[in-house]
This record gives structure tokens, sequence and C-alpha cells, in this order.
């Protein structure tokens, strides 16, 4: 519906999809809310999957650098591939990350329109501070995010050249 303000959005009669309810933007984005019922009583985000050049190498970084835990492997040997599942707790509870790692691909395009995945940490100084010792490219240091000066937000790149956001979180 063309026109719309940000936060105003409608429900399609038809389908009952969100197309455009009125979402209360002057809270923060946690506690943000909308008088829309979701389509998919139930539903959470599982996981964000990421293809790797090298897994090993992506397995330092995520692993010993970002503290993350390997919580599950797959391998699929007849059709060349491995996933492994990763993150900051359990899948039943937490979203977690998929490396994709093909073992005959090593080269990928980024294209334009993934972004990046986002970590809270808990002192975003000295994350940043400690992974750039370790040879991690920082490619925005902490500070505020434009427009929300309360927000203090990093960039990191991670071996395969995908952006991680550093949120700080106290």
């Amino acid at each position: 519906k063309a026109g719309l303000g940000a936060g105003e959005a409608s429900v399609s009669p038809a389908t009952g999809h969100l197309i455009a309810g009125k979402v209360d933007m002057s809270r923060p984005t946690a506690q943000a809310t909308t008088t829309v019922a979701s389509p998919l009583p139930g539903a959470r985000l599982l996981h964000t999957m990421l293809r790797v050049a090298d897994l090993d190498r992506a397995l330092a970084f995520y692993v010993n650098l970002l503290g993350m835990t390997v919580l599950r492997v797959a391998t699929f040997d007849e059709q060349r591939f491995t996933l492994v599942f990763l993150g900051y707790g359990p899948e039943e509870t937490h979203a977690v990350l998929e490396l994709t790692y093909n073992w005959d691909q090593h080269v990928y395009e980024k294209g334009t329109a993934f972004g990046h995945i986002a970590i809270a940490v808990g002192d975003i100084h000295a994350a940043t501070a400690a992974l750039a010792a370790k040879g991690v490219d920082v490619v925005r240091p902490p500070g505020p995010l434009l427009g929300r000066a309360e927000e203090i937000i990093a960039f990191v790149l991670d071996p395969d050249g995908y952006r991680v956001e550093l949120i700080q979180r106290s």
C-alpha cells in the first residue's frame, strides 16, 4: 500500500498476512510492539547459513575468537559438503549460525543483498581490541550508531569477508 509512513502496516483481509499494523517505533527495539497477530504462531528464527571457503579457518574464528560452541556437525559424503551448527546456546532455545562447507568450492561471490550477522558483547572496546590483536580486521571501530547515540556498535570481518556486527549490551 503506497504512502504508508514508517511503522505503519495493515493486514490483508483475504490472507491475514501483514502487508503494512501500526508498530510503536517510539519504544526501544526490544520492546517494540505490533497490534497484528503473527501468521506463523510459535515461529522463531532458527539459524543463519553462511557458505565458507575454509572450514577450519572459519571455525577458528567463530569458536576461538568469538567464543561460539559447535553444537552439531553433519557430513554428507556423497554430496560432498559439511554443515556445522554453532552458537551461544542450544538450538532448542537460541538462534544459531550454520556454516556450510562445500568440499569442491572455495570461492564465493558475496553479492549485495546480505548485510551482516550481529552479536551482543559486554564490553565492545575490549572485544574489538582483543579481536584486532588476533589479526581480525575491524572495519568499523566502536562508536555510536548514527541517529542513536546510546547504541554502540562495531564491525569486524570473518575470514570469508562476511561482516559481523558487535553491539554493546551491558
